[in-house]
């Protein structure tokens, strides 16, 4: 397995904003990925990076004109709001009866805007000019090995070179020391006092259902016994669909599920189809390629009408490097969802054609949204919002069998730009400390965010950042086909120091990533 091979760019100050339109208050830091597996990724959003296509940048929040905070949804407890579904009911009913609702919802669709990956300027991230042979470290049988040469310190002489048993030894689940997925850290902890008489519904009892909810579900199971649900596209999955209904159903008095609303057997004489068919992106599986014109028709169309690009802009090279492209490597654990891990496409089938495509990348603890483009012709079936709630149906389906994979990533939440918060809609949802990136429950957020656009929500004072760097010269480095550890390359550097750019780096990423990914150095 390859190891993560990244070039860091440095901070990139004063450009242009696309949610409060400051024409120089940005404020990034980013890096080009070479390669990176899934794991390196999944512990870097989980410290408030990002990718667009291979570049992988994080908001510096204290500095920035908007700050952007990293949201994820609980996808097992998640529990659909009113205008979730108003939204999936009026797709219901145009696939069931063609009826077409005027309604728009003003709900924006899941990661929009363009402005983080585009405005984070191409031109300031243009792609890496390094050979591939550079960036592919030598085999052990011709490396040369390099031991660690601080003598000062007295530490034990170190094989730097890693061996090939070294490089296939990455694991998909964290260290045994970390924080268990979906278990909250004692900072995040949400307790619920009982309501005060007359102030809402007692959360120690089960909620009251209607009789007519009941009769419906229970003709809802007869009906899922002897037909097969056809909103998905293979007879297996849709029957797997079926049953993951059922089971969620097993127990009284719970409200609907997201899966009730979903998968819902249709008449037979319905008169349209929807299918949604996930292929994988990167590296380009033969039907990601068997559709990628028109896919990328739809996205061009989507970029000129609704986001005003003039037609000139969405070329199809900008849609390969931002939305096709990825570093990240495909993964097929045995343990792991049947389609593995890495990028995809999740595409959108009406009646034999793409009226939508959500990019996503799934990773070991979660399904990441990366973008959503979509047929203007359809806007009326609010497709920003049905798209979201069917990745977090995806993600409660993929933990059928990848149990730690159990959360919904929806980009970043930012409070300072009032369109962009309906993210903060998925409930129950958890935004990242950016300080000491332990994740906090939106509600204890959300007041601190009204007193100011940037906050730190760890209230523990004396809180840190556990993987704060604590040996830079622990930093793994990719240096003439050679891995070494930043100790080494510093005394074998030629020219000025680069100690502040490699602090900054790794105070960025990581002490953990900083000494698995390696940082190339020419």
């Amino acid at each position: 397995m390859r190891r993560a091979v990244v070039e860091y760019r440095g901070w990139k100050e004063g450009y242009r904003c696309g949610y409060c339109a400051s024409a120089q208050g940005k404020v990034s830091a980013g890096m080009w990925a070479h390669s990176m597996t899934v794991q390196d990724y999944q512990d870097l959003i989980d410290r408030g990076w990002r990718r667009s296509g291979k570049y992988v940048y994080k908001p510096i929040m204290n500095q920035t004109c908007c700050p952007q905070y990293t949201i994820r949804c609980q996808a097992l407890r998640f529990q659909t709001s009113k205008s979730h579904k108003k939204v999936l009911k009026k797709m219901l009913k145009f696939i069931s009866k063609g009826d077409i609702s005027k309604a728009v919802s003003e709900e924006e669709p899941m990661d929009s805007h363009i402005e983080d990956a585009v405005s984070c300027s191409f031109v300031h991230r243009s792609e890496s000019h390094v050979s591939e042979a550079e960036l592919t470290p030598l085999n052990e049988d011709h490396a040369d090995v390099v031991e660690n040469e601080d003598e000062d310190k007295g530490e034990t002489k170190e094989e730097v070179n890693v061996k090939k048993a070294e490089l296939g030894s990455l694991q998909i689940c964290g260290d045994k020391d970390a924080a268990v997925p979906g278990e909250p850290s004692p900072s995040t902890k949400t307790v619920h006092a009982p309501p005060k008489p007359g102030k809402g519904a007692d959360l120690s009892k089960p909620p009251c259902r209607k009789a007519k909810d009941i009769r419906k579900e229970r003709k809802l199971q007869k009906l899922l016994q002897n037909q097969r649900c056809t909103l998905e596209g293979s007879p297996l999955q849709a029957e797997h669909q079926a049953l993951l209904l059922q089971s969620s159903k097993s127990t009284t008095n719970q409200p609907k599920s997201i899966e009730d609303f979903i998968f819902v057997p249709l008449p037979d004489d319905a008169p349209h189809k929807l299918e949604v068919r996930v292929v994988r992106s990167s590296p380009p599986s033969s039907q990601f390629k068997a559709t990628f014109q028109e896919s990328y028709q739809v996205y061009k169309r989507y970029q000129m009408v609704i986001h005003k690009d003039p037609p000139d802009k969405p070329t199809i090279n900008q849609f390969t490097r931002f939305l096709c492209d990825s570093p990240l490597e495909p993964e097929n654990p045995p343990n792991g969802p049947e389609c593995g891990y890495g990028s995809f496409h999740q595409q959108y089938w009406l009646d034999g054609k793409i009226i939508a495509v959500g990019v996503i990348d799934i990773l070991p603890y979660c399904v990441s949204s990366v973008y959503l483009y979509y047929d203007p012709d359809y806007s009326f079936l609010s497709l920003g919002v049905y798209s979201a709630l069917r990745e977090i149906a995806f993600t409660r389906q993929l933990h059928e069998k990848a149990p730690d994979l159990c959360f919904y990533y929806m980009g970043f939440y930012i409070h300072s730009c009032p369109k962009m918060r309906y993210k903060g809609q998925y409930r129950p949802s958890d935004l990242l400390c950016p300080e000491t990136y332990v994740w906090t429950p939106i509600e204890q957020c959300l007041p601190l965010l009204e007193l100011s656009k940037y906050s730190r929500f760890n209230q523990d004072a004396k809180a840190v950042d556990e993987d704060h760097i604590k040996e830079l010269g622990r930093v793994r480095v990719l240096h003439k086909r050679t891995i070494m550890p930043y100790s080494v390359y510093k005394k074998r550097r030629k020219g000025p120091s680069d100690e502040a750019s490699v602090q900054q780096y790794a105070s960025l990423v990581g002490q953990t990533c900083s000494e698995r990914m390696l940082l190339f150095r020419s």
